[in-house]
């Protein structure tokens, strides 16, 4: 690839990143799952458990990755593909590649935003981390492209209203079950060893790790690598545009 045309192709990656981002912060709906209830749960969770705050922001922060990394790219990606929005796109200078790079920019812009505000808002509230931030923004990447590769597999293979109904459930049961708000170690041994091994549990116990300087989580790193991996290959063979 020549020059001018590297710069051509990253400016119409940069210019389709833009568009999804605007595209996704005009909806009510995604600014209410990535904003608005992970702020809600952050301070239910400090109310409610009479608990440090210290060990309640690493679940927020996770339940604010996975609804934006995976609830709300599926449920866009899904609809974007019944409307034809993707067909057309696809009729545009943009390559396929292009077009998977902007949305994975603008959707790790979201969440570095959505993270921004959770702890700007933790501070608020008298958090004071004791991170090992290079660890962090590991985790962050990693399980935020865990969580995209597992949307896109999703939605690139069902009906958007499925896809919709599908995301919103595979929420819920990995916040509520999934070694997010009730910890894997904290389950009886035999349910928490398989719980363990869910990429939602993998990183909540990452961030809880690197957000209060724990060792190094290289289980839930192998876990999530390991997620990530089968769903990128999977979605590669099986993803439609239309």
């Amino acid at each position: 690839m020549s020059t001018s045309t590297g710069v051509r192709a990253s400016a119409r990656v940069r210019a389709h990143a833009r568009w999804e981002l605007r595209l996704l912060l005009r909806n009510g709906e995604q600014i209410l799952l990535m904003f608005v209830i992970p702020i809600a749960l952050l301070v239910a969770l400090v109310v409610m458990r009479r608990s440090e705050i210290d060990t309640q922001v690493p679940i927020v922060m996770t339940v604010s990755l996975i609804a934006t990394c995976f609830t709300s790219l599926a449920i866009g990606t899904g609809f974007e593909r019944r409307s034809g929005a993707l067909t057309f796109l696809a009729t545009t200078p943009l390559s396929r590649v292009d077009l998977l790079l902007g949305k994975a920019i603008a959707t790790a812009a979201l969440a570095s935003l959505s993270i921004a505000v959770l702890a700007l808002v933790a501070a608020m509230m008298g958090w004071r981390p004791n991170a090992q931030w290079p660890v962090l923004v590991l985790f962050i990447v990693v399980g935020g492209g865990a969580f995209a590769a597992l949307a896109v597999l999703l939605a690139g293979v069902l009906r958007a209203e499925a896809v919709l109904a599908l995301a919103n459930a595979i929420f819920v049961l990995l916040i509520v079950f999934g070694g997010v708000v009730f910890a894997a170690a904290d389950m009886p041994s035999a349910i928490g060893q398989v719980v363990s091994l869910l990429p939602s549990a993998a990183l909540a116990d990452a961030l809880q790790s690197a957000l209060n300087g724990g060792a190094f989580p290289l289980g839930p790193l192998l876990v999530l690598v390991a997620w990530g991996t089968a769903a990128a290959m999977l979605a590669r063979r099986t993803f439609t545009w239309d």
